[in-house]
């Protein structure tokens, strides 16, 4: 097997170094298709080549220098053998940079240059004045002062000086409007480049044909610095409407090769993703147990995200770990995301520097990001079957760089790699209408489709942890739509209401949505003091406590709400919970929860209350809330 693996390397570096002698046709391409995953990119090229009988070596040139070697990959249709598919990198002919960040470029040299003449002329000034003020002195031991003289070198020294100050502060102006300059032109160009040096990523495919062929060539390759995430409009002209739906994909890359007028998809699979409306815990009751603690959840995060010299930094990708929520930093560096219940951490990435992984602790979270060196000098070789050429000597590439270990994939074509993600269904959208995407690691919106859903609508209350009532909209058969867990914006009755979260993680037969705060139905809990008691009753203490819970619907629709609370549940059989009044609610034994569905026609009030009585030795203490 040793021996096998040896020739078998021997074999493909004869290949390619015989390769290498020979002179390359250059194929200068756009990309055709690019289908993009979360984290990267598939990118695919095409070309009509025409080869002569015997050998030909093709080179696609100018591509990304964040190539995937090991996903490269050509299919030919035609009459030939490929022979090779190598992956390397020109760090002699760079990527073009775009005429707009030439042209920044150029300007900002332009007023930096300019900026150093009026230091300069400065510089002048100051010696000048300094001249005139260590020659102030009028008159010598052999010569008399007048008044005259005086009167003259008086004159001379304060309208000169005066003319110098003067000059000096209107060119001290003209330094700050430079600098100021420079500065937003130095903004502009950090906006469309990281100005590093990147080099060109290229393709050789060596091909072997019997006769004259025109061929075709479909190149493909994964590339890093892209990705995409989704995102909803949910739109709901009233409770009487059918339930809007805008599926949307939010795509960035940085790859350094813009994406013009092609055949766009976006690919995922079904992600799982929590609610965000509050929910109950289980109270259970003991001598020193204390009631749940309903402390206010973390459902954003902004901050922004900087370079170690403080500078923002544009593109990078903040998703929640675990999940296909995410974003990308703007211009500033800022960025904003909803986040799901249970979720732990937010992880940070992009080219050139470490990854991150935060844990949200807090609402604001600013990330110094590291510098990360990534080495990008990796060839891979592929071998495609076998060659009888003779050993070639090594031929140096000046500025090109190769890897000194050879991996070997073998002789059979490769299949592109299968992106499987972490629960199994991958879910592909196809864009009918060519898009641009350039490289600048901006986040652009494509609209991929919309619905028009059957929704049935209810509003949802717990008035001891938030007073608001929510709107949620009920979607059955959601399976069809090929929902991914990801932000919404909630528009309600024409107005933005704010972000949501779909809800897609469980198997449900119902999928709903949180539609956000309804103002105009009004819900209050309050104590009623004159029915919270304490007394003894022999070796036990008895204590009552009771509330009053209105609902009122200020809409001009009748409205079906859903109100929640909780008694607590005992764990000793010393201690006796009593639910004495529910008006109408039903109460879930395990678990404490009291829940009433109030049908409420348009300005209607109802009431109910909650009493209940806890029985407990009286030597002990109890917290009830």
């Amino acid at each position: 097997m040793k021996k096998l693996l040896l020739i078998l390397i021997a074999v493909t570096q004869t290949i390619c170094l015989s390769a290498q002698k020979m002179n390359a046709q250059e194929l200068s391409t756009e990309v055709d298709k690019v289908t993009v995953f979360f984290g990267n990119a598939q990118i695919t090229r095409k070309q009509e080549v025409k080869v002569k009988p015997g050998k030909s070596l093709l080179k696609f040139v100018n591509l990304s220098p964040y190539i995937q070697p090991k996903s490269v990959q050509a299919k030919v249709n035609g009459e030939v053998t490929v022979l090779l598919v190598n992956h390397q990198l020109n760090y002699l002919d760079s990527l073009e940079k775009s005429v707009e960040l030439t042209k920044l470029e150029a300007e900002y040299q332009s007023v930096e240059d300019e900026l150093n003449v009026e230091h300069a002329y400065i510089s002048v000034i100051d010696e000048e004045i300094i001249f005139l003020q260590e020659n102030r002195k009028i008159g010598g031991k052999n010569q008399e002062l007048n008044v005259s003289n005086l009167k003259e070198a008086s004159l001379f020294y304060s309208s000169r000086l005066t003319a110098l100050k003067l000059d000096k502060l209107e060119r001290q102006k003209r330094v700050n409007d430079l600098r100021m300059k420079l500065h937003k032109i130095g903004k502009q160009v950090n906006s469309l480049s990281t100005k590093k040096e990147f080099p060109s990523g290229e393709v050789l495919i060596l091909v072997d044909s019997k006769s004259e062929e025109t061929i075709n060539i479909e190149l493909s390759y994964l590339v890093d610095n892209a990705g995409w995430f989704p995102s909803y409009n949910v739109r709901v002209k009233s409770i009487e409407d059918p339930l809007e739906l805008i599926y949307k994909a939010n795509v960035h890359q940085d790859t350094k090769v813009d994406w013009k007028k092609v055949k766009l998809a976006f690919s995922s699979n079904n992600p799982s993703l929590s609610g965000s409306a509050p929910e109950l815990k289980t109270y259970f009751l003991n001598y020193g147990s204390v009631p749940p603690s309903y402390k206010a959840t973390i459902n954003e995060v902004s901050g922004r995200v900087l370079d170690p010299k403080g500078n923002p930094i544009q593109g990078v990708s903040v998703v929640v770990k675990r999940t296909t929520i995410g974003t990308v930093t703007d211009m500033r560096g800022y960025y904003s995301i909803a986040i799901p219940s249970g979720a732990s951490s937010l992880m940070y990435t992009f080219i050139g520097y470490s990854s991150q992984e935060i844990p949200i602790q807090q609402a604001e979270i600013t990330v110094i990001m590291e510098e990360d060196i990534v080495s990008l000098d990796e060839v891979v070789i592929t071998g495609y079957g076998t060659s009888d050429f003779e050993s070639a000597p090594p031929v140096s590439h000046p500025g090109r760089k190769s890897t000194s270990q050879l991996k070997i994939r073998g002789t059979n074509s490769l299949a592109l790699p299968t992106v499987q993600l972490e629960n199994q269904t991958t879910v592909e959208f196809r864009i009918d209408m060519p898009y641009t995407i350039k490289s600048d690691s901006k986040n652009y919106i494509v609209d991929m489709t919309s619905y028009e859903v059957p929704a049935s609508y209810e509003y949802y209350c717990i008035p001891k942890i938030d007073k608001d009532a929510f709107l949620l909209g009920h979607i059955t058969g959601w399976e069809q739509y090929k929902l991914l867990e990801g932000e919404a914006n909630i528009f309600f009755e024409d107005t933005y209401i704010g972000k949501t979260i779909l809800d897609v993680r469980f198997i449900k037969d119902t999928l709903s949505v949180s539609l956000g705060r309804d103002k105009e139905v009004v819900v209050n809990r309050e104590k009623i003091k004159d029915l919270t008691t304490q007394k003894l009753i022999g070796t036990r203490k008895e204590e009552t406590r009771a509330w009053r819970i209105s609902a009122r619907n200020n809409k001009s629709q009748d409205i079906h709400l859903v109100l929640l609370d909780q008694v607590p549940v005992p764990t000793l059989n010393e201690i006796e919970v009593d639910v004495k009044e529910l008006t109408r609610g039903t109460r879930n034994e395990e678990t404490g929860e009291i829940k009433w569905i109030l049908d409420l026609d348009s300005k209607e009030n109802q009431e109910v209350m909650l009493k209940y009585t806890v029985k407990y030795p009286k030597y002990q203490n109890l917290i009830f809330e």
